[in-house]
């Protein structure tokens, strides 16, 4: 049974996520404020997390920012606010998805079953590929989700390090941008040709020496060549 963190100030949306989640089957655990579901999160495990981004005490951003320097859990926003700019600093941060309330508790079921099954889907393919990748002195840990440069632990977000291991898993093969959305944010997430190049840029960067490893294919998209 998967194991969801709901955060919200909101008594109600709280109550009608874990009304709908406990239908669909999920252990269910509720949160009041930033600062409380990072005491939930030193306290146990989960496999998802529904954030809230404006609450009291400490803001959703700000405790996912906490939360991911000791454990890499999937997360779904919820923010009234719909602009590109929020979106894009959530997905920059490493969030899995992005839901604007109003929203519709069938829909936000549909997208955490859907971010399980990506997360799901890229173990079993971790476990089937090879433990490591070298290519020089660049190594991924593939078991770890770590990476290396002249022994050098690099500081990446979760969705730097996934679009990483999309592209050398996918090496010398041109990728569109639409196909690497699609692959590495899922077919239902909202997303555009900017939320790529904006992680493409930011991974090169972390990347220093090896940040030519990442080819743009002009009018396409990009791949990693080897």
């Amino acid at each position: 049974m998967s194991k969801i963190l709901v955060v919200d100030d909101e008594e109600k949306i709280r109550g009608v996520i874990k009304e709908y989640a406990r239908f669909d089957g999920y252990d269910v655990k509720e949160a009041i404020d930033g600062m409380d579901a990072i005491d939930k999160c030193k306290e146990e495990d989960f496999d998802i997390i529904i954030m809230d981004v404006m609450m009291p005490k400490l803001d959703g951003f700000s405790a996912i920012k906490e939360i991911r320097k000791k454990k890499n859990i999937p997360v779904i926003m919820l923010s009234a606010r719909g602009e590109e700019y929020d979106k894009l600093f959530g997905f920059e941060i490493g969030i899995d998805d992005y839901v604007v309330k109003p929203f519709s508790p069938k829909e936000l079921m549909a997208r955490i079953n859907a971010v399980l099954t990506r997360v799901s889907i890229k173990k079993e393919d971790i476990g089937s590929d090879k433990d490591k990748y070298v290519y020089e002195d660049l190594v991924i840990d593939m078991l770890g989700r770590e990476v290396y440069i002249d022994n050098k632990k690099l500081d990446l977000t979760p969705k730097e390090y996934e679009l990483l291991v999309y592209f050398v898993l996918n090496k010398n093969i041109a990728l569109s941008r639409e196909k690497i959305l699609n692959e590495v944010w899922g077919y239902d997430f909202f997303g555009e040709d900017r939320t790529v190049d904006t992680h493409v840029k930011m991974l090169r960067n972390s990347l220093g020496k090896y940040r030519e490893k990442i080819v743009t294919v002009r009018g396409m998209g990009y791949k990693f060549e080897e």
